[in-house]
């Protein structure tokens, strides 16, 4: 069932409530409060829960409509939030630095903060399999380059129509960044890819 998107809205994380966020990020994505791609595996493994929402919290300035708002969308379907999207400057995500996947067969300055990342994308269970993700992706590319990118990326799988838990999805599908305009830049392994939108 998909969603019209005049029943959908979209807003930085700094003009979403914290309570809104937090009823998004449930389960494993509780867990991580997204997290782990800015921080990378060794830090936000040893980080309690609570230090994780702490930093989550003080990066989305849920909230506070005249601070700073880059790191996230919040989607909301009516007056529920349903879809969380991390967006922000490529460079800042540790993890993503630190991988050897999607810089294979790159030579590019990791530092480059023109260029932007879809990090993640959650959807609240119960409201999944209605095309939010492609709604967040389009949604990330406006939010990027309204903040100046000169690109953003996106590391979404390939499932060759396989199953596929909520849990490795959180990068999105290959779809999803296509009807956004990505491109692909490489295919690193069998199942990821690169894909990139030049402004």
């Amino acid at each position: 069932m998909s969603v019209s998107s005049a029943e959908l809205r979209i807003v930085p994380a700094n003009e979403a409530r914290w309570d809104d966020l937090q009823a998004i990020l449930t389960g494993t994505a509780g867990r991580c409060q997204c997290e782990r791609q800015r921080l990378g595996d060794g830090d936000w493994w040893h980080m309690p829960v609570e230090e994780r929402r702490d930093l989550l919290r003080s990066e989305t300035n849920c909230g506070e409509p005249r601070a700073p708002g880059t790191v996230g969308l919040v989607a909301y379907l009516g007056p529920d939030p349903v879809a969380w999207c991390a967006v922000d400057r490529r460079s800042v995500y540790g993890r993503l630095r630190g991988s050897s996947v999607p810089w294979k067969g790159r030579a590019e300055d990791k530092d480059d903060d023109g260029v932007w990342a879809i990090a993640c994308l959650i959807v609240r269970p119960g409201f999944r399999g209605r095309g939010l993700t492609y709604d967040l992706v389009s949604a990330a590319v406006d939010h990027a380059r309204s903040r100046g990118a000169t690109a953003v990326e996106g590391y979404p799988m390939l499932t060759g129509g396989s199953a596929v838990a909520w849990g490795e999805m959180n990068v999105g599908s290959v779809g999803a960044f296509t009807a956004a305009g990505f491109v692909e830049v490489t295919h690193p392994t069998t199942r990821r890819v690169v894909m990139r939108r030049e402004f």
